[in-house]
């Protein structure tokens, strides 16, 4: 672990960072994930299995209007704590959501959580659960695919608390291989101790 990484760690320790404070996004860690960026992350938004996934809601959901996109995530959102989660488990039970698993599992902790999007910026795939479903309001997306085709976004370092690690999420944007377009998006939190 790094200097500034160590020192984040003891301020934060004696309650001196404000709730909700992060280190800025250029960090000494930029290098490290606009590489993972454009390594491991394009090799994974590359993947047949889930550009399949992404092209098929994309199908469905180009239609829909923001009242519609409203009411799915404040259904996903009602879900998140409830018994019954029909919509995300519908999400997680896809071969492409059980690929990102993989890729999870595969990455011994590096990737703590790892999405996609399709072009309205609603979950196509997962991981694990997300506290919400439209992704499309928040610069992971509209920073990568508001931005195009090779556009990388690289948040802030935060501590995640139930994990006590340090993180930050780093977006790109997924697109078409037939055509070069943007589909979606991706967004995986790095542990930043493990790089």
């Amino acid at each position: 672990m790094s200097f500034r990484l160590h020192a984040f760690a003891a301020i934060a320790a004696l309650g001196l960072l404000l709730p909700g404070a992060a280190l800025a996004a250029d960090n000494e860690f930029t290098p490290q994930l606009t590489d993972l960026a454009k390594g491991q992350l394009r090799q994974i938004a590359e993947n047949p299995v889930l550009i399949d996934a992404i092209r098929a809601q994309n199908a469905v959901t180009s239609g829909y209007d923001q009242a519609r996109i409203d009411a799915l995530d404040t259904q996903w959102r009602a879900e998140v704590d409830a018994a019954d989660k029909p919509l995300i488990n519908a999400t997680l039970n896809t071969d492409a959501s059980k690929f990102l698993d993989g890729e999870l599992e595969k990455s011994a902790g590096l990737i703590t959580e790892i999405f996609a999007t399709d072009a309205r910026g609603l979950n196509a795939a997962q991981a694990t659960m997300t506290s919400d479903y439209w992704q499309g309001d928040e610069d992971k997306f509209s920073k990568s695919f508001g931005v195009g085709a090779d556009a990388i976004f690289i948040g802030d370092i935060e501590q995640d608390e139930s994990t006590q690690t340090y993180q930050s999420q780093v977006s790109i944007t997924v697109t078409d291989p037939a055509t070069g377009a943007p589909i979606g998006s991706i967004t995986a939190g790095i542990d930043v101790g493990k790089l």
